[in-house]
Order: C-alpha cells, then structure tokens, then sequence
C-alpha cells in the first residue's frame, strides 16, 4: 500500500468504505458545495449508495489512486480530503496516463494553505509510484477561484472551458492540466 508522507503541517490516510462520516461531514456546509452541486448538502444515503461505490471503482492501495483524508499535525483536526482518480475512471475506458487530482476541505480551513500542501504531497507520491502517469489533471466550476488557484499553485495550466459530463450531472467546467515531466517536486 502507498502511503503519502506527511508534509510540513499534515498528514494522510486513505479512505475506505468505513469512513462515509468523513465524507459527510465534508459536506456539511452550503458554501464547501456551492462549486460542487450549487450549494445542496449531501445526505448521509448519498454518501453510501453513490460516493462509496464510485470511490470504489478507482480506490486502489497499491497506486494510492482513491480519497486521502488530511489532518493537521498539531492536533489532528480532520481538514477534508484529496482525491486522485484516473480522468474517465467511470467510464468503459478510464486513462492510464492522466490521473484527477481534487480537493474538498472545510471552511474553517479555507485560505490557510492547507489545500495546496495536501494536493502537493499527494501528487508527488502518486506520481513517484506510477512513473507510467504523464498528466496531471484537475476540474473546477469557472467562478471556483480558490481551487483555481491551486491548480495554478501545482503548475497547472488552463486548457479548456466545457460541459463536464459525468453521472452526477452535467456542469460549467474549467480544466487545468501539468505535464507530470514538469512537474514542480518531481523527477522524472
């Protein structure tokens, strides 16, 4: 199993299907969903009929592809998560070479770094362990400027505005993309 070193202030453990009240407490808050779905909470039922089997689909120990929580060293506040997934992952031909990276934490930790340093730590052992991966990739809503930011933060670049189709419904995306060979912390 992979595991994601600690960075400077946190620390990471991947999710399993026994951690659905980590996720729901994640999206608790009106203004943490407002770019993912425009704002809904998500029920407890949700998190274990639809986010746990679709985490399932692409949870995998050995690459590290599935939802790290985050917690602070300090004092072991749970933070949120990250996730990194191959791009396609629910679809008859998921990539090999581009994986997804995401990030949902909750309010109270907005503004402070703490969603950088995560998804920094987390790419660079995912990408260390998987030497096949050439792109690194992240979706947001266009008015999302906070993870924007981190994507550009990681060296992320834009390529392109569309409709992001997906099985919880279509949205206005943006799509940020790295090229894992240049990648900022990386060797390749």
């Amino acid at each position: 199993m992979l595991n994601i070193p600690s960075s400077q202030r946190l620390s990471f453990q991947l999710l399993s299907e026994q951690d659905a009240a980590l996720l729901f407490e994640v999206d608790q808050d009106e203004e943490v969903m407002r770019y993912i779905n425009g704002g809904t909470c998500t029920s407890m039922q949700t998190i274990k009929d639809v986010m746990l089997p679709r985490m399932a689909k692409y949870r995998d120990p050995a690459t590290g592809y599935g939802i790290w929580q985050v917690r602070r060293q300090a004092d072991n506040s749970y933070l949120g998560w990250v996730l990194i997934r191959p791009m396609g992952f629910n679809t008859a031909t998921p990539s090999s070479d581009d994986v997804e990276i995401g990030w949902r934490f909750k309010r109270a930790y907005w503004g402070q770094g703490y969603a950088s340093e995560a998804a920094l730590a987390v790419a660079k052992a995912v990408l260390a362990q998987n030497p096949e991966i050439t792109y690194l990739s992240a979706i947001a809503m266009p008015a999302n400027e906070g993870s924007i930011g981190v994507m550009r933060k990681l060296g992320m670049q834009f390529i392109k505005r569309y409709i992001h189709q997906d099985a919880l419904g279509d949205v206005d995306a943006v799509l940020y993309r790295l090229a894992t060979a240049t990648f900022a912390g990386q060797s390749k």
